[in-house]
């Protein structure tokens, strides 16, 4: 296990709970389409000891998925997409959002697989290495997909222009912009997602060794 997944000893003492001290007793699909929608009534053990009262949770199944920050080292440059999110309709600015490149992890794919990808399909690029961030879960109380974060380092030469698929009704613009102008759009709330959030802010606390190896 690497020291990152490692749990330090207090709190693996303040949290000794596992799978197993949860009692699943019926697990029923309530919707079946691009994802899926169960509903989950269980119990499980609690910190005070003993069992919770049955309860019924709803939970999201979604494919795992991968984002990935490209950034050209000459340039000082971060590659961003924009496309049109269902989800961000009551947006008070747009449903058009500024994204790292994205994808959904598919059968037999690794996560470094589906960013370069993802990188071709959405930006139109060729990634160099790949710097994994973090695996996180967006949002455990009502999900399962968990995320895994990258950093492409790239030449974003010639990068531009609208790409995606057609058969996944996609229409992504691709923007090239200076690492600065590209913060001060996150400080100004315009870069309002997690994978943006979380891999911007790594970026600005290791952009300067990322760019001393040139």
């Amino acid at each position: 296990m690497s020291d990152s997944l490692a749990q330090p000893p207090a709190f693996a003492a303040l949290a000794p709970f596992t799978a197993a001290d949860v009692e699943m007793r019926e697990r029923r699909c309530l919707h079946q389409g691009f994802f899926r929608l169960d509903a989950l009534h269980l119990r499980h053990r609690l910190f005070e000891g003993g069992w919770s009262e049955p309860m019924v949770r709803e939970v999201h199944h979604r494919h795992d998925a991968v984002g990935v920050l490209l950034y050209d080292v000459e340039r000082d440059a971060v590659v961003l997409v924009e496309q049109f999110r269902a989800g961000a309709l009551a947006d008070p600015v747009s449903p058009w959002k500024l994204e790292v490149v994205a994808g959904l992890v598919e059968d037999g794919e690794s996560p470094a697989d589906v960013a370069r990808r993802e990188s071709l399909e959405e930006a139109g690029c060729t990634v160099g290495e790949l710097i994994e961030l973090h695996t996180y879960y967006p949002s455990p109380g009502a999900c399962d997909e968990r995320v895994t974060l990258f950093c492409g380092l790239l030449d974003s030469a010639g990068l531009g222009g609208v790409h995606g698929l057609d058969e996944e009704h996609e229409d992504i613009r691709v923007h090239v912009l200076p690492f600065i102008e590209a913060w001060e759009l996150l400080q100004a709330g315009r870069l309002d997602n997690a994978m943006c959030l979380i891999a911007f802010h790594w970026l600005s606390a290791e952009r300067a060794s990322l760019r001393a190896r040139r």
